[in-house]
């Protein structure tokens, strides 16, 4: 049966906080964490004083278990929000949210036809290195790597630079628009290898439903790729969120010490 007590205000949810109307909210990798590696004593605990001031919450394209090896097996410990894949698995105060499936809003026929176009893509692709796995399906997109997310750190850096020069995931994303202009799909290039699809709308924006009942006056938001084509782009330009452009975790802790005296 359902309550007829009023809702719980902000101030009341976040009762411990200094200024529980301001929401932070930080994309993981390249922003707390250098890319797929682990977060720094030093930020785990600028984290920790921030958590006492604001609201503060994590949201990154990868699943939970990605981030939890990056940022703690306590994650849900240390942060009042953890969003992955963007918001479509998130949790509240240690408890889950509403999920969606990718697959489900796609459709088994739709995806083969997807996955093999990719396939097929990656096969003719003359790059320097391949390993394994090109496509890593998660609940609420899929994550395409032309050289494979199997591929070492060293192979991860030469790839990057070599996709610097010979744009091979911005092609790909324009080859993949041209041939599924109808299934309503974004394509957003994140991290140094891959690149995610998920549904249009289905970024990380996404992860501001969750949020919009607790009436933030404020929300920030820290990204590393927040250009255009970048993974962040959208919630750093979204009208209801205050952007930051950082390049590196050290630029996320310098500017939370100008901000917040944390």
């Amino acid at each position: 049966m359902a309550s007829n007590a009023p809702a719980p205000t902000t101030t009341t949810r976040w009762a411990d906080k200094e200024d529980p109307t301001t929401l932070v909210l930080f994309d993981v990798d390249g922003t707390l964490t250098p890319a797929r590696k682990t977060a720094s004593p030093e930020m785990i605990a600028q984290l920790a004083r921030l958590r006492k001031k604001v609201v503060v919450g994590f949201v990154g394209g990868s699943d939970f278990a990605k981030q939890l090896e990056q940022l703690g097996a306590n994650a849900l410990d240390m942060f009042d929000y953890c969003f992955s894949e963007n918001g479509l698995t998130a949790y509240r105060l240690g408890q889950p949210l509403e999920s969606q499936s990718f697959i489900h809003w796609l459709g088994e026929k739709k995806y083969q036809k997807l996955a093999n176009f990719i396939l097929r893509y990656i096969a003719d692709l003359d790059i320097p290195v391949k390993r394994g796995t090109f496509i890593e399906f998660r609940n609420g997109m899929i994550n395409v790597s032309p050289i494979g997310r199997n591929c070492s750190r060293a192979e991860r850096k030469e790839f990057e630079q070599y996709d610097h020069k010979h744009h091979i995931r911005k092609t790909m994303i324009e080859a993949l628009r041209r041939e599924f202009a109808d299934y309503g799909l974004t394509y957003s290039i994140g991290g140094e290898i891959s690149f995610d699809v998920f549904p249009t709308g289905w970024d990380k924006t996404y992860c501001l439903r969750h949020v919009q009942d607790d009436h933030f006056k404020t929300v920030h938001f820290f990204g590393d790729k927040t250009h255009k084509g970048g993974n962040d782009h959208e919630i750093y330009t979204h009208p209801g969120v205050v952007g930051h452009a950082v390049t590196k975790p050290e630029d996320t802790m310098l500017e939370l010490k100008k901000m917040f005296g944390v």
